[in-house]
Parts: structure tokens; sequence; C-alpha cells
């Protein structure tokens, strides 16, 4: 299918979040949209990512429950299933039919930027006015000598496992790393991390010392500050050779040392658009690149690489190019790592400013003991005048609790809103607004603070004794000041 006559008002490269929801928006403010896919619409989230990654930690999570309770072994195509009919569910919302019918054109094929306001189509020429690039990325193969990359899985093709590995070596120890070896092992696997530095570098050291225990009591072995040297294949398997010495062996070694943005093949270079050390596109606040008619977000840019992140940048460069206005992206990037427990943060951006941390463990939170999961915190980090900056968050759902946060760091908030809100009892949350009145209480112990109050109990004590002495039989009452 090729689009009608005429020039394209916004050419979207790639079917992913962050093309959908720009393609979506774009389209809303009826705009020509043309999106083109050289696979299938719904990206990495959909297919190998977010949906059958949440979808694995569930059944591994019930795995261990049953087997907690004296339950058999897990049955893997089982678990398979699951993770297929859960895509199968979502799916209809990433349809190249559900974009049609938001008034997106939907073409399939690679296409590559010719020129400005040009570009080709399975050898067809492309007339646009602006364009986004929505490629995003895949995961990147680190050259171990002697590891056949052929005979590795990533975080895309592991779901291509027709059994469970008995042994699996992770290379990587980030959140896709920590997420599929704690629910590996709990399905029964045997696992073994090689991290280079150490797990989910971008976390507080507390939070990293809670899903360490975690992973450790869920039998993942975790060999941090290791270095491979090369790998050799015995009999069956493979064989990682540390630089300590020491060897690894696995059936299946999973390759999740972070991603590479996909900007080879679509010729960015003849439209202007510069990429970083890393080969990722360079975007300004407003999701610009160095071409003004050309936009980019997601994974193939230098920002986090989450799908709420894709897709707001998505819609922020969608609304720039076809409305012509000047939004710009925000600085606060919330972000969970879905282990269990969940480790959430949240980061304002700002930098600078003298920050305070206000902490309540979850062995002091009373949801947390009703659940009997006290390993966990929430930790604010506040501002001047009690603004809260950010905060982490560990424990179950983290995520969700995140989101209070996430809005008072996003909306400028301080302590005090936070600590004046009602909230239900018992629930995780209350370790927000639990840490909110810790900082108002501590903020109270100040001189100034002190002082403050303490005149204002010494005018209220007068006020009322004023008050009791004009009431005394024979006084004539005075009108209250109030009235």
């Amino acid at each position: 299918m090729a689009p009608s006559d005429g020039i394209v008002d916004l050419l979207v490269l790639g079917g992913g979040t962050a093309g959908i929801v720009g393609a979506k928006t774009a389209a809303g403010f009826g705009a020509r949209t043309v999106l083109v896919e050289q696979e299938r619409t719904g990206g990495d989230c959909l297919w190998t990512g977010c949906v059958p990654s949440k979808t694995l930690l569930s059944a591994a999570a019930q795995a261990r429950s049953r087997r907690l309770a004296g339950g058999g072994e897990t049955d893997f195509f089982a678990v398979r299933e699951r993770i297929a009919t859960a895509i199968q569910c979502i799916e209809p919302v990433d349809t190249p039919e559900a974009l049609e019918d938001a008034g997106v054109e939907v073409l399939s094929g690679h296409v590559s930027f010719t020129g400005p306001g040009t570009a080709v189509l399975n050898g067809q020429v492309l007339r646009f006015r602006q364009a986004l690039i929505a490629t995003g990325g895949e995961p990147s193969r680190p050259g171990i000598p002697g590891l056949d990359p052929a005979r590795t899985v990533t975080s895309e093709t592991v779901w291509d496992l027709a059994s469970l590995p008995a042994r699996l070596a992770i290379v990587g120890g980030g959140p896709i790393a920590c997420e599929l070896g704690q629910a590996f092992a709990r399905l029964g696997a045997d696992v073994t991390m090689v991290v280079r530095s150490r797990i989910l570098p971008k976390e507080t050291p507390e939070a990293v010392d809670i899903i360490r225990a975690s992973l450790k009591a869920d039998g993942v072995t975790i060999l941090e500050k290791s270095s491979i040297s090369h790998a050799t294949s015995p009999a069956e398997g493979h064989r990682l050779h540390l630089k300590d010495g020491t060897t690894v062996d696995a059936d299946t070694v999973l390759l999740a040392a972070g991603r590479t943005p996909r900007t080879t093949g679509i010729g960015l270079e003849h439209v202007g658009v510069h990429l970083d050390d890393r080969g990722r596109v360079l975007t300004n606040q407003h999701m610009q690149t160095t071409n003004p008619l050309i936009w980019a977000a997601g994974d193939v840019t230098a920002h986090p690489q989450f799908t709420h992140l894709a897709g707001v940048h998505a819609s922020v460069a969608a609304s720039n190019a076809v409305l012509g206005v000047r939004r710009r992206i925000s600085p606060v990037i919330p972000r969970v790592t879905y282990t269990s427990p969940e480790v959430a943060a949240v980061t304002s951006g700002e930098s600078g400013q003298l920050v305070t941390s206000r902490t309540v463990w979850h062995s002091h939170l009373d949801r947390a003991v009703t659940e009997d999961r006290t390993e966990g915190f929430t930790e604010l980090l506040v501002g001047p005048g009690g603004r809260v900056l950010g905060g982490t968050i560990v424990g179950p759902r983290a995520g969700e609790s995140l989101a209070e946060l996430s809005l008072a760091v996003h909306k400028k908030l301080t302590t005090s809103d936070i600590a004046g809100t009602t909230h239900a009892y018992p629930t995780y949350s209350d370790g927000v607004w639990n840490a909110a009145v810790l900082d108002v209480r501590e903020r109270l112990k100040s001189p100034l603070a002190r002082n403050a109050v303490k005149g204002l109990a010494t005018l209220r004590r007068l006020a009322l004794d004023a008050r009791r002495i004009s009431s005394k039989p024979g006084t004539r009452p005075q009108p209250d000041a109030q009235h």
C-alpha cells in the first residue's frame, strides 16, 4: 500500500510505543500522518519487553508460592502460553488497523531519508514536510572471544526458548538482568549473573542491598565486579572464563548488557541529523534533532529507555511538529525495576540544591507489617522550604506508590502538601505520607520554627486568658474579635 498523492505532514519511522503515540497525536490534530514499520507494530514493549517480562515475573512469583506450599515443578510450556495470551490480549490496540482507525496511514517496509523532505520506501519516493524518528533500539551484543552470538539469547530472543534452561548465565546487572534472573530462578533454573560493576548501578546502595539479598534468597548467584575474558564450548552449553580465573558453566547465556539505537541505514547523513558518540540521535528539550524539521523520540535518543518516557516524548515531538508550539519535555523521570520487591525512583533533574533525605523503613509501615513484607523503605529527597525533589521506594507495588511522589516532584509540591493530604490506611503509600510527616516535624524543630510556634502558642494563651477574665460574673462580655 502506498500513500495517496501529495505530501505527508508527518512521516513516522517506527511502529513501537514512540511511533504509535507520535502518529496518533499528529493524526488527532488533523495532520496527514504516515507511519512506516519494517516488521510489526507494537514494538519491543508489546512483543519482547514490558508485556512478556511482567507476565513472566507474575508466573514466576506464583511458581515460588506453589513451591513454598509444597507444590511441584512449573510447567514452562504453560508459562509460555500465558505470555502469548497476554500479548494477544493487548495487541489489538497497537495493530495497523487500530492506527488506521485513528487516521494514520500505515506502510510496511524499510524507509530511508534521501534528502531534505524526501525518503524512499521499497523503491518509492515519499515526500514529507516533517518526520519523527522512532526506530527504537536493540539489545547490545558485547564481543566475548569464543562466544558464538548465534548460540546466545537476548531480551528479544529469550522468549523463543522451548524449555526452561537448567543453567542460565546472565551477562549484565541492570533492570532487565535482575528481573529476568529472578524470574528464571523462581521458575527453577540455576541462575548466575556476571556483573562488571554492581547490580542496578543507578539505584541507591540501600536499595541495591535489599534487591541483592532478595535475588540470593531466590537462588541467584551474583558475581559483581567480574569481567569475562573469553568463552569456550564444552560438550554441552557454554563455559565463561572470568578474569579472576573462575569459570561459569551454563546451558544458555543471556546477554543483558545494554541496548543499541537503531540508526543504521535510515539515511540520517542525508538530512543533517547528528548522533552522539554512542550512536544515539541528539535532540533538544523540544525533541527536535539537529535538523529543525525532523524530530525523534524513544530508545533511539539519548534519553532513558523507558516505554512511558518514549510515549510522552513522542507526544511532545508530534505536538511541536504539527502545531508549531514549543512544548518542553519534563525533567521528572520516574523509573521502576520490577523485581521482588520492586525498586521505584524519581528525580527532578535539578542539581545544586541542598537536599535532605527523609527515610521511613517499612519495618515501621503498618501495611508492610501486616503483609510480612518489611524488607523495604521509602525515602524522600527534600529541598529548601520542604519542596519534594525526588525519592526512592523499595517494596511490593513500589511503582504504584511512586505515582504520588512523581506528581509531587512535577508540581513542585512540598512535604507539607503531602502531610496535609488525608491518605487511606493501611497502604504501602503510607510510606510517602509518613516520610513527609517526618520532614515537617523535623523542620518544626528548627530555631526559627520553634520560636514562631512558641510565639503563636503564647498569643493564643493570652487571648484565652483575656476571654476567661472577661467572662467572669459581673463583667460585661466582650465581642469575639473573630466575629
